[in-house]
């Protein structure tokens, strides 16, 4: 027999939890009310000011973008209190595995905001990072309403403009609006895109989801003319990266070739003989490595990665060091969330003539912004969410249903922008940020909650 030991629960608890729930629907009652006669609070609306949100990317102020992202945020946060709790959209989950850590880490930046050192600096990077994260729980949630073909196809015609903006800049040329390059360098002279976003390593940053999500749309959708969308995007996306000349974004584009060409072996290996997967790795170095040896200026930009001759490196590496001496100021919670805390706090610890935006590393930039902690709990969060793609993906492959695709997809934009990550901070700007976003939506919203008393079914 199947016996659990159950706490009685004191009295008081219970009428305070009852008391507070009843005044809680109290409270809620006259907007679920609203909702139900309104078409601003609803799915749909959410959903539309989600695509706004995707189209106007790499063409607004990042200020303006936020305005949108907090009118997502005020949404999604209407459309929760106004859900019926006493009849649940089973279809529908609010809660997945992904969302422990996630709100764990928040709750952590929270505190880290508290005491921050610069509290009022950290306090706007925490509204940036709380709209991110409700950004995110809304992709989530239309998505298990069927909006996933839409956010990727939006982003797929919205990358298609950019690319093309981006192909003029490398045949006609485009100035520099930074110095980009190493003026001693072989490299220096040569066209480094950057298309509406106005910095390359952006660019690199905002096309590095193309590649994976342009070639499943290319194999998974049924239209032909939304194949052809997919195929030329994923083309168009990875050969404007090549002419970023970003280093961190062609490492990033290496990554997720490789992940995504494995993935689909694995994906198709029972109808595959035994020898695809090592052909396939092979084929996929290979690939990389002729395209960096036969076209010059690639070549000479992939060798500048190494060693500290390029003045960029060098100068990452001195910005590096300072960033580690700020994290040895303040460990455990950091120095608060956000760039504003800190460009308040790094001229204390920098290098003569080295000043800097960014850690121009991203889990240093975690680190720094929420200690020790928070990268803890951060990398639990990108286990988690590793741990249920792989989850997904199995159980989509066994079932055969071609939709696992996606999360081929997800995983490698996720792996493509965490190894740009390593040298780049472009992936806290709101072009990259939500796209990030976007593809660990596409993983969570595959989640299928557990049926309830399912483990206390078994036999007696």
């Amino acid at each position: 027999m199947n016996s659990k030991l159950k706490l009685p629960i004191p009295q008081f608890l219970q009428l305070w939890w009852h008391s507070s729930q009843t005044k809680f629907f109290q409270l809620i009652s006259p907007l679920q009310t609203w909702r139900e006669g309104s078409r601003l609070l609803s799915t749909r609306f959410l959903g539309c000011l989600l695509v706004v949100l995707l189209a106007t990317l790499p063409f607004l102020e990042n200020a303006q973008t936020g305005v949108i992202g907090g009118s997502v945020a005020i949404a999604w946060l209407l459309l929760w209190l106004s859900d019926r709790r006493d009849s649940p959209d089973e279809t529908v989950p609010l809660w997945t595995p992904i969302h422990l850590p996630l709100m764990t880490y928040w709750a952590i930046a929270i505190v880290a905001t508290l005491v921050s050192p610069v509290r009022v600096a950290a306090i706007d990077g925490m509204l940036k990072l709380t709209i991110y994260m409700l950004a995110f729980v809304s992709l989530s949630r239309l998505m298990r309403l069927g909006w996933r073909s839409i956010f990727v196809g939006i982003y797929l015609v919205t990358a298609l403009m950019v690319c093309a903006y981006g192909v003029q800049q490398w045949y006609l040329g485009a100035p520099e609006l930074a110095t980009w390059t190493d003026v001693t360098s072989e490299t220096a002279g040569i066209t480094r895109v950057y298309s509406f976003l106005g910095n390359p390593n952006l660019l690199a940053g905002y096309l590095m989801p193309t590649l994976p999500l342009g070639a499943i749309a290319a194999i998974h959708w049924r239209s032909w003319g939304m194949k052809g969308l997919g195929a030329t995007v994923a083309i168009l996306g990875a050969f404007c990266i090549t002419q970023t000349q970003s280093r961190g974004g062609l490492m990033g584009l290496a990554a997720a070739s490789f992940t995504l060409v494995l993935l689909l072996v694995y994906w198709w290996g029972k109808r595959l003989p035994n020898w695809t997967l090592p052909a396939a790795f092979g084929g996929t170095a290979g690939a990389i490595a002729l395209g960096t040896i036969l076209v010059p200026t690639l070549r000479k930009r992939v060798g500048s990665i190494f060693g500290t001759d390029d003045s960029s490196n060098a100068f990452r590496v001195n910005v590096w060091m300072s960033v580690l001496n700020m994290i040895k100021a303040k460990p455990i919670l950091g120095i608060g969330p956000g760039n504003k805390a800190f460009n308040l706090i790094y001229p204390q610890y920098q290098r003569s003539g080295y000043s800097a935006l960014g850690t121009y590393c991203v889990p240093l930039e975690i680190t720094v912004e929420t200690g020790i902690i928070g990268l803890i709990c951060y990398s639990w969060l990108i286990f988690t969410i590793f741990r249920q793609a792989a989850i997904v993906l199995n159980r989509l492959r066994s079932d055969r249903d071609s939709s696992g695709l996606w999360i081929i997809a997800a995983i490698a934009t996720l792996l493509g922008m965490m190894v740009h990550g390593l040298v780049d901070t472009v992936w806290y700007r709101p072009q990259v940020q939500l796209l990030w976003w976007l593809a660990i939506a596409i993983i969570s919203s595959f989640y299928v909650a557990p049926i309830p008393n399912q483990e206390s079914a078994i036999s007696e």
